[in-house]
């Protein structure tokens, strides 16, 4: 008998490009004991999730392994029927992917997608599964546990809905769990509750656990050991302690230096300057429960106000105030001066051409049956009314800004794209526009740190040579501290504090600032365990998942 649970050896896996096979994964070993977590890191394209997935015998559509062996807990995974693989897949093994918008089904209930694994391999029955949903709703801090599960996967915010689904893949207590970037749509504090959660399940129930991210600080808490990937190709391993403080090549120490983009300080703005968007006042509700409450701030031509706080705070509900998705029950939006109808509905196609957005997640953002070319026309065509050979030119151009060569990429289709080049189109859909003002809506969240500081630099580029002005909503500080002239902070629908960046990273802070600042991950393995004690949490498990009854 192996002393792992999981065995991967010489694993060597493909992707087929047209009729040819491409190598993603090139003979990389893997191994894993119980109770143990390994990090996965590299950045973009490294093949970490291709990696994690085939630890559980699974490739997506047109990858295969081509060779090496894939062995859990003595089974082969690669020799094994699709049977004995359902037997496996969410009871001994469970997965927890990046996107929850994209993996959750739309139209069932969160409560009823939670009881699934456990009624069908036998675990417990609906009842006695979905009142331990409630409690691990609780646990990880998701509002209104008892009622949550009955919403809708829209119904909920991106970093609840992500909980949701580490809360869904801990239902049968697992052996193993592959987290696909668990924590990249959270904020803060609430990333602080959830890694405490899963620490505590891989601890108190001898789990193992791949754990795949691109941020650093965030596996020096989580991980035994680290595994370093690169092109498909392994460059080191070794226990997390000793690869924070010794890495020996030189790709792993660019990864762990701290990204050193800052935009440098601007001028202050002209007491008599008219803001590009001014929000004033605005209280807006979701039927009859107000979600904001007199929000009020201005950005100015060629600004970035960073908006910032917890899931739930009112970020993206006051997005879509500005954007006349949600408009305000009280308070009024201006553009240039002039006020903007509440409804977008009701406004000029001239006043929707100034307000772009790009979101969050560019999986589920772009059409994946549309070519790249057909996505960034579109607007082409509608704001601009070029069509055939003006609009493709026009198209091309767009390319060239966000650096991407449109005689390699304007005929493929999203799927035939990485994370941060399908970010980059968001990008150019939104510049087909020709806007004054782009929301930039966490498009950094799910990037690895260097392509994120790469779309960072793209995005400063653009606002200096264009005269744009955003609204950047993120939970990342770091980000803030790259890219933000002002900042404004949020919290339960209410500005809780705003001013220029420099006076936002000094104190004295609003307490609530306070607990954002002190709530960043650093590259420290005891900093989560230190800062829980801080807080008053002596024992992780005060924080975590509790075992089914």
């Amino acid at each position: 008998m192996s002393d792992f649970l999981v065995e991967m050896r010489d694993v060597r896996i493909e992707g087929r490009s047209d009729e040819t096979w491409m190598p993603i994964i090139n003979g990389v070993d893997l191994t894993l004991k119980k109770g143990e977590v390994l990090g996965l890191i590299g950045e973009s394209g490294a093949g970490k999730s291709t990696l994690g997935l085939a630890a559980m015998g699974f490739c997506r559509d047109g990858v295969r392994i081509s060779g090496g062996s894939v062995m859990f807990d003595g089974i082969d995974l690669l020799a094994a029927s699709a049977e004995q693989k359902r037997q496996l897949l969410g009871k001994r093994i469970a997965y927890v992917a990046q996107s929850a918008a994209a993996s959750f089904n739309p139209a069932h209930k969160l409560i009823d997608q939670h009881t699934e694994a456990p009624v069908q391999h036998g675990i417990a029955g609906k009842a006695e599964s979905a009142a331990d949903g409630v409690e691990l709703y609780r646990k990880l801090r998701l509002p209104n546990p008892d009622e949550i599960g009955f919403r809708y996967p829209h119904q909920v915010s991106g970093g609840q809905l992500q909980r949701a689904m580490t809360a869904m893949a801990m239902a049968c207590r697992p052996d193993l769990i592959i987290f696909d970037e668990p924590t990249t749509a959270l904020d803060v504090t609430t990333q602080i509750e959830v890694l405490a959660s899963i620490r505590q399940i891989v601890e108190e129930f001898d789990t193992a656990a791949i754990y795949i991210t691109h941020d650093l600080a965030v596996v020096a808490q989580m991980a035994d050991r680290i595994k370093v990937l690169l092109k498909g190709d392994e460059v080191e391993e070794a226990d997390t302690r000793t690869m924070l403080s010794e890495p020996t090549q030189e790709y792993t120490k660019s990864l762990w230096a701290v990204r050193a983009f800052e935009r440098p300080e601007k001028p202050p703005v002209a007491s008599d300057a008219t803001p590009v968007i001014s929000v004033q006042g605005i209280t807006a509700a979701y039927g009859t429960v107000d979600v904001l409450s007199d929000v009020s701030f201005d950005i100015h031509a060629g600004r970035t106000v960073a908006v910032v706080g917890e899931s739930g705070s009112g970020k993206s509900t006051t997005a879509r105030c500005i954007t006349g998705l949600l408009p305000p029950r009280i308070g009024t939006i201006e553009l240039d001066g002039e006020p903007l109808p509440l409804d977008y509905r009701k406004r000029s196609k001239e006043q929707l051409r100034q307000v772009q957005m790009i979101y969050q997640m560019a999986d589920t953002a772009l059409n994946p049956r549309k070519s790249i070319g057909e996505i960034i026309g579109r607007p082409v065509e509608f704001y601009m009314g070029l069509r055939g050979g003006a609009k493709r030119k026009r198209v091309a151009e767009l390319m060239d800004q966000i650096e991407l060569p449109a005689d390699q990429y304007i005929d493929r289709l999203p799927s035939e794209l990485s994370g941060g080049q399908k970010q980059r189109i968001g990008i150019a859909r939104a510049l087909a526009a020709e806007p004054k003002f782009i929301i930039c809506d966490e498009v950094t969240s799910a990037l690895d740190q260097l392509v994120a500081e790469g779309i960072l630099k793209l995005l400063a580029r653009l606002q200096d040579e264009l005269g744009l002005s955003y609204m950047f909503i993120t939970h990342d500080l770091a980000t803030v501290r790259a890219i933000a002239d002002e900042v404004v902070v949020m919290k339960d629908g209410v500005v809780v504090e705003q001013g220029p960046k420099r006076d936002m990273f000094k104190p004295p802070h609003h307490a609530y600032t306070d607990l954002l600042l002190s709530s960043v991950p650093e590259m420290d393995p005891d900093w989560l365990t230190n800062l829980l004690k801080e807080r008053g949490v002596d024992n992780i498990g005060d924080a975590a998942v509790g075992k089914m009854s």
